[in-house]
């Protein structure tokens, strides 16, 4: 019997406040809920782009003490305008660490930073063009 290959299946991060975090990750980044956990010591939301590549958002509500601020955490996005999701971040009142310009040492990709509600950086990459 073949086995499938391992792989990563999610990331899972804190957020302080899950109902703005599950509107940010669905409505500016277009990502969807994909499931809801209420565990016992925490609440979890599943967020994904088309079921690939998820991000679990995760509240502790055993009253125990979190840090959900500025941590050291990246989540890269491939998307197909980084421009217009910095926008998009910009309009929703949130911070852009880097304007969505060209970087030379990666090939003139457009690459903009930003950071979401909880401060987590948040990279765009232009998605490489499909190969034929």
């Amino acid at each position: 019997m073949a086995r499938s290959p391992d792989y990563l299946g999610a990331v899972g991060i804190g957020v302080s406040d899950m109902e703005r975090s599950v509107d940010f990750y669905t409505r500016v980044l277009g990502m969807q809920a994909m499931q809801t956990f209420k565990l016992d010591y925490m609440d979890e939301v599943v967020v994904a782009h088309e079921g690939r590549n998820a991000v679990v958002l995760m509240h502790y509500t055993d009253g125990s003490a979190r840090n959900y601020k500025d941590n050291p955490v990246k989540l890269v996005f491939y998307v197909t305008d980084p421009k217009a999701m910095t926008d998009k971040i910009r309009a929703a009142g949130l911070e852009i660490t880097r304007e969505a310009t060209p970087i030379e040492t990666l090939g003139g990709a457009i690459v903009g930073l930003a950071k979401d509600p909880d401060g987590y950086v948040l990279e765009f990459l232009q998605a490489p063009a499909p190969r034929v």
